[in-house]
């Protein structure tokens, strides 16, 4: 480990921090504090989808895993950085296709079994601005990029990955979120895999070669949770 950079991944979030249109803002309540109480305690109040957070299959299916079922073994694991940033600045609405996983694999080889994918967007250099995050037209409509239907049967049904993240709010893009669909989300979870939201710092990491350190709490029978994912680059 003395041979690798860390990277955190993750944003800090609070009250005032992007989150899914249906949420409440985060309260945050002082309890006790050092000068009254001899030491400081907060309440926090907010959901389990709150900043970087895991969705466990559960978020979306009766069922399935929750936050506190997700094995251990699964919170270290290679990482694969697929990266349409400089798409999607040209192309807000900019979905991942095939084209630029193949192109992956022909750099680097075949995208390895149990891999973390992440999807670079650079989407999270505009955090912590909510109407950037969400890009609204004249017409109160979102334009952010996110996932493919193809590119996810490809990687967790053929190349048998373990979970994916992205910088968005949402899997879905946001021409399907302005429907209220999120059938993208629904489809990773529902393969009993988790996934991670609101990544960040991706552009510091390289496309492949580094390791990805994912943690969370562990809530009982939860439906999500803030996490903390950073990665382990390794030095030249």
């Amino acid at each position: 480990m003395q041979q690798a950079d860390f990277v955190d991944l993750t944003h800090a979030f609070g009250p005032a921090s992007p989150h899914w249109k249906g949420f409440k803002p985060e309260t945050v309540t002082t309890l006790f504090t050092i000068a009254k109480d001899g030491f400081h305690a907060e309440e926090f109040c907010h959901p389990g989808q709150w900043g970087t957070h895991v969705d466990p299959p559960a978020h979306f299916h009766d069922g399935l895993k929750t936050v506190d079922q997700i094995d251990p073994k699964q919170f270290l694991l290679r990482l694969v950085v697929l990266d349409i940033h400089a798409k999607a600045a040209k192309n807000p609405d900019y979905v991942v296709t095939m084209d630029d996983v193949k192109a992956w694999e022909s750099r680097h080889g075949v995208i390895p079994t149990g891999a973390f994918v992440a999807l670079r967007s650079d989407w999270s250099k505009r955090w912590p601005d909510e109407a950037a995050m969400q890009n609204l037209d004249g017409k109160g409509l979102a334009h952010y990029p996110g996932w493919s239907k193809p590119v996810l049967q490809y990687l967790y049904e053929q190349r048998k990955i373990t979970a994916s993240g992205h910088e968005t709010t949402d899997t879905d893009p946001g021409l399907a979120v302005n429907k209220d669909d999120y059938s993208l989300e629904s489809w990773i979870l529902g393969t009993n895999h988790f996934q991670i939201e609101l990544l960040a710092n991706l552009d510091k990491v390289p496309e492949a070669g580094a390791l990805v350190m994912v943690s969370f709490p562990k809530p009982l029978n939860g439906s999500g949770f803030p996490a903390r994912v950073v990665a382990l680059v390794p030095k030249p």
